[in-house]
């Protein structure tokens, strides 16, 4: 596997990659929401921070930053379970002393994930666009 930094051309298997990671940790979301957010989404990832995780030639997952901030990790759903998600915040983790995410308190998966990898919760609020509990992570050295 390789983790390097997003290529123009990646992005629609990045958007692909996102919108499935989205509906698949997130049926507590409608659909819609996602769908809706996709041309922001679009926008926003030539301008991001985005490290990709490529295996013989195909992108597999990626992880979006804003300086300390982890935008979001998405693995694509036949890679997971096989260490990309931890190789992506290896990486992110190398330049850094700090990172910190919110992830929504019903997707358990993440939340075992990110636990296991060093972040501890220290916020809880309320996402006032769905509606959904969420919690502020956070990892230090």
């Amino acid at each position: 596997m390789t983790i390097r930094p997003q290529r123009p051309a990646d992005l629609p298997a990045l958007l692909d990659l996102w919108l499935q990671g989205n509906l698949d940790a997130h049926p507590f979301i409608p659909a819609a929401y996602w769908e809706e957010n996709r041309p922001a989404v679009a926008a926003a990832l030539p301008e991001a921070e985005v490290l990709a995780a490529e295996e013989a030639g195909e992108l597999v997952g990626f992880i979006g930053l804003q300086g300390d901030y982890i935008a979001g990790l998405f693995v694509r759903r036949d890679s997971r379970g096989r260490g990309v998600g931890r190789a992506l915040l290896a990486a992110a983790r190398t330049a850094r002393s700090v990172l910190t995410l919110r992830v929504y308190a019903q997707n358990t998966a993440a939340c075992r994930f990110y636990a296991r990898e060093g972040f501890t919760a220290v916020e809880r609020t309320l996402d006032p666009d769905t509606g959904a509990d969420e919690l502020l992570l956070r990892w230090n050295v």
